[in-house]
């Protein structure tokens, strides 16, 4: 009989694959009504496909305690990746693997695929605070390395993840997938660098979720596991912030945390917020499990980027009560408003890390930038005041 924590663990990974990775397909709704998630899940979008042309490298995945998983191995996959083993410490993530991906090997440890030299890359999404630790593991083993977010949980992680990536000179990528894996964004990227909004002066992310506790494993209640909010679900709007504003260099100004709902959970936190100043613009963070069980989405997650001349809005899950599905882009400018469906776009980023794995380049992200996205997270988290409202 499966113990509760082997359950809540395989109803995690159930969630997050239908939520966190998507939207809540409901019963009543298609497919092709609901329309693309904000993270390519398996049969909607192509994530299993396999590459028409022939495998470019071989790539493996240890820990996957988050359904992000299928989404990086479908990023990958799709980018000319050949899936070769497996492995997790915990026996019914891999039989549920198995099932799920019958092409790989499960492995019998660790060991064996970092011993692997026909092995070019490593995926986790393992529980948070073991995923910097495991990258560095993989480094040293001369192999890339390809994180779910948060990659890292401290400082003193960041620390050591630098000093081995510049030692090893080996990738350490984390899949920052509100920008890699929606197509809305992606395409704001383009008119970004195009110029269709003039020069970006300040983004506003907005990061809800939906909390579900029963379906959560007993780490995801744990600060010490995950990082906290901000390090946690707010990473992406970091990372989206530096990205849009071409900001190289970034302070914070000011950071807040709480945990204002859920007292049986006290080492949780269900909100946080942040504003940031950087040399190229300026953003604000906010991120919370407050998404109520009458939308149809994991979280109405929006992305509004400010520009001398105009203005993008993004609807990355969901339009409430407007368009249905995901990857709304509204465009204002000096002439008009306008709507552009993003359904279709491509997704970049998994070729282009198969790219840099071969080329030993930065065209997917570059090293710093994502270290520097983390480094914020992580600053941002560890001096956020601590938020206490009176009911």
């Amino acid at each position: 009989m499966n113990s509760p924590q082997s359950a809540n663990r395989r109803n995690f990974i159930k969630e997050t694959i239908a939520t966190a990775a998507g939207l809540v397909v409901l019963p009543s709704l298609s497919n092709e009504a609901i329309g693309a998630p904000a993270i390519v899940r398996a049969k909607s979008l192509g994530s299993d496909s396999v590459p028409t042309g022939a495998a470019r490298i071989r790539f493996a995945v240890i820990g996957m305690n988050h359904g992000h998983i299928n989404s990086q191995v479908g990023a990958v996959t799709r980018g000319g990746g050949e899936f070769v083993s497996y492995y997790a410490k915990e026996p019914d993530l891999m039989a549920d693997f198995a099932k799920r991906y019958p092409q790989a090997k499960q492995a019998k440890s660790e060991a064996e695929i970092l011993e692997d030299k026909t092995i070019q890359l490593v995926l986790s999404a393992g529980i948070p605070v073991d995923r910097a630790p495991l990258g560095i593991r993989v480094m040293k083993a001369g192999k890339d390395y390809m994180s779910d977010k948060p990659g890292i949980t401290t400082l003193e992680q960041l620390a050591e993840v630098r000093k081995v990536q510049k030692e090893t000179k080996r990738i350490y990528s984390i899949m920052y997938s509100e920008r890699f894996e929606n197509r809305a964004t992606v395409k704001a990227g383009e008119l970004v660098q195009a110029g269709a909004i003039g020069n970006v002066i300040q983004t506003i992310g907005l990061g809800p979720h939906r909390m579900t506790p029963a379906s959560r494993p007993p780490w995801f209640f744990e600060k010490k596991s995950f990082g906290g909010i901000i390090c946690d679900i707010g990473s992406h709007q970091f990372d989206q912030f530096l990205f849009f504003t071409g900001s190289k260099k970034a302070d914070v100004v000011a950071s807040q945390v709480g945990n204002v709902h859920f007292p049986q959970y006290p080492n949780f936190e269900d909100f946080g917020d942040v504003m940031l100043r950087g040399d190229g613009g300026m953003g604000y963070i906010r991120v919370d499990w407050f998404t109520p069980d009458g939308l149809k989405s994991w979280g109405d997650g929006r992305l509004t980027i400010l520009g001398t001349e105009g203005f993008i809005e993004i609807r990355k899950n969901i339009d409430p009560a407007g368009r249905e599905g995901g990857n709304h882009l509204f465009i204002t400018d000096k002439k008009e408003t306008r709507y552009v469906d993003c359904t279709k776009e491509s997704l970049p980023y998994g070729e282009q890390l198969v790219n840099d794995v071969l080329n030993r380049t930065e065209t997917a992200m570059t090293q710093e930038h994502c270290f520097l996205a983390t480094e914020l997270a992580l600053k941002a988290q560890k001096q956020a005041q601590i938020v206490h409202l009176k009911k």
